[in-house]
């Protein structure tokens, strides 16, 4: 466990050693405050059955900050170390194979909830500039932020994934891209073909999912099926990772 901190430890470090990392929080946070922005005025002056909130969690801008964040956040995990040669030195330190893809994905995922932590001032601010404040219903801002963690450490994977099976950031981070998008938009494929196929695809799709928590619908089915690809994923990463060894 130790050496797994320590690991984890240096990939935070990485990350804020690098401009990019600063440039990617910088974007991330224009781009959904200003989605935010645009929503606080479409919905000043009316009456709405569902709050600025609600509507946010799954907005254009959300998700558009979730697909071109997450390659970026991603794609120099394992395709770096690689290219810099620098992953033989990691893989011959005493240190399991999983530690060094956990540390990995663990850096990454807390990386990507320092992304989101600025926005949960959005609710704050909301109640307290607003013409009319209402109480903040705190439940399901909650849970929207719980289900954005849950989805991000999916795509994340997915991203580390992709990042090791290249030694270019940039086919790293194409590679992520398309691999979250395709997830992302099975959700789209929910009235195409069969019945038992259109109920496939809402189980698995993002959106829906993102759109219920932000209701106030915690299904824990959906819980413990991020949970268990992500895992699956990292496993099918450590494989990847351990067959260098076999070359």
């Amino acid at each position: 466990m130790s050496k797994l901190c320590t690991l984890w430890r240096r990939e935070i470090a990485a990350y804020f050693l690098s401009p990019i990392a600063y440039l990617v929080m910088v974007s991330f946070l224009v781009l959904t405050g200003f989605g935010f922005w645009m929503l606080v005025l479409a919905f000043d002056g009316h009456t709405n059955p569902v709050s600025v909130m609600q509507v946010f969690f799954g907005s254009f801008f959300y998700w558009i900050g979730m697909l071109m964040a997450v390659p970026v956040i991603t794609m120099r995990l394992l395709a770096e170390e690689k290219r810099l040669g620098t992953i033989e030195t990691l893989m011959t330190a005493p240190v399991s194979d999983a530690a060094v893809v956990w540390s990995k994905f663990l850096g990454a995922v807390t990386f990507f909830a320092l992304l989101w932590l600025p926005t949960t001032a959005y609710s704050w601010i909301l109640n307290q500039f607003a013409s009319a404040p209402t109480p903040i219903d705190w439940g399901p801002v909650v849970l929207a932020y719980v289900g954005t963690l849950l989805v991000g450490m999916f795509y994340v994977s997915l991203g580390l994934l992709a990042s090791s099976l290249t030694q270019n950031q940039i086919i790293a981070a194409i590679v992520g891209f398309v691999l979250v998008a395709i997830m992302f938009f099975l959700g789209f494929m929910m009235n195409i073909g069969p019945a038992w196929l259109q109920t496939f695809f809402g189980y698995i799709g993002s959106i829906e999912h993102i759109r219920d928590l932000a209701r106030g619908q915690l299904d824990l089915r959906r819980v413990m099926l991020y949970v268990s690809v992500t895992v699956f994923v990292l496993f099918c990463t450590q494989k990847i990772v351990e067959s260098r060894k076999w070359r």
